[in-house]
């Protein structure tokens, strides 16, 4: 067994563990109202629920490998695409361009991850199609709010598909000592972001008085954030030993990936109060749309990937 099999099995155990005692947690709330509906608990059992479907996704992808995570979230991509542009104004002039982010900047962006072409992902989307897509709709003939179709569309390519892209391409960093063990980068981004997200909406329910943003999502806290942010710091300095960081390291890591991962879900939630909406779709049981689970995710794959290569990588 290699010590990457090793260390996957030790933290989807503990996943598993933890998902055991929260299942078991929510049983119990559940039996003492005798059964009867309540918001809280039944929102708690629906996202624990969720979560044991996406971590049993997550670890089959990982027990393919590099095909299965890129396989998985070029899905995840194309389906937080439809989400994005399904809520974004758009216009018969636009079909091209929204063709286009599909069936070419899409694929293309993940089949260079694939092959490992570092200086020609990092500047594909931004840069090329960037520059094609308004060319497209201008194709269109259509003039009216062009500008704002463009960059929804724009948007859209980039948050769904170029930064979400960023958490398989962690597979082809080469860090001195940790060949091999790429998909424990992968494991610490996703447990710790997303744990800071369950975390704060822990916090926030059992502490939470004063809201940080209450026009853009008003179940969001200040102690719900500080107690969020900080126990994921402190998950992500325990989980040092899977990764190629020192405690200190991992934690720093840690808190600059959750205080991202919480500008981003205020980004995306500006997004959604712009569209009237509450959640991007209903995917996810408990969670809405594939979007709704990766706001934060979205956010934070870019920054800590790049601090990765800049910083690890010789």
């Amino acid at each position: 067994m290699t010590a990457q099999t090793q260390a996957t099995l030790q933290l989807f155990g503990g996943i598993a563990g933890v998902l055991l005692l929260a299942s078991a947690i929510g049983a119990l709330l559940k039996w003492r109202i005798g059964g009867q509906p309540h918001a809280v608990i039944d929102n708690l059992n629906a996202r624990v629920n969720a979560w044991w479907v996406m971590v049993a996704v997550i670890g089959l992808a990982f027990a393919f490998g590099k095909g299965g995570v890129i396989v998985l979230f070029y899905l995840v991509s194309f389906y937080g695409l439809r989400e994005f542009v399904s809520l974004a104004y758009t216009r018969r002039g636009d079909h091209l361009a929204i063709a286009a982010a599909f069936y070419i900047g899409l694929p293309l962006q993940y089949f260079l991850v694939w092959i490992e072409w570092y200086g020609l992902y990092a500047i594909f989307i931004p840069v090329y199609a960037f520059l094609l897509l308004p060319i497209l709709s201008a194709l269109g003939g259509d003039t009216k709010r062009f500008l704002e179709r463009t960059a929804k569309v724009q948007w859209g390519l980039m948050v769904c598909v170029f930064c979400i892209s960023h958490v398989p391409a962690l597979l082809t960093l080469r860090i001195p000592g940790f060949e091999d063990r790429n998909l424990l980068l992968i494991a610490f981004l996703v447990i710790v972001v997303q744990g800071s997200d369950v975390l704060q909406y822990v916090w926030g329910k059992l502490f939470g008085r004063h809201k940080v943003a209450p026009e853009l999502s008003p179940s969001k806290t200040w102690e719900g954030l500080v107690g969020g942010v900080a126990s994921a710091t402190l998950l992500g300095a325990m989980l040092a030993w899977a990764t190629p960081f020192t405690f200190w390291q991992a934690a720093l890591m840690a808190l600059v990936i959750c205080i991202m991962g919480f500008l981003g879900g205020l980004v995306m939630s500006a997004i959604k109060r712009d569209r009237g909406v509450k959640d991007w779709g209903s995917m996810i049981e408990g969670h809405g749309g594939m979007l709704d689970r990766l706001d934060s995710v979205i956010f934070a794959a870019p920054i800590y990937f790049h601090v990765l290569r800049y910083w690890w990588e010789p």
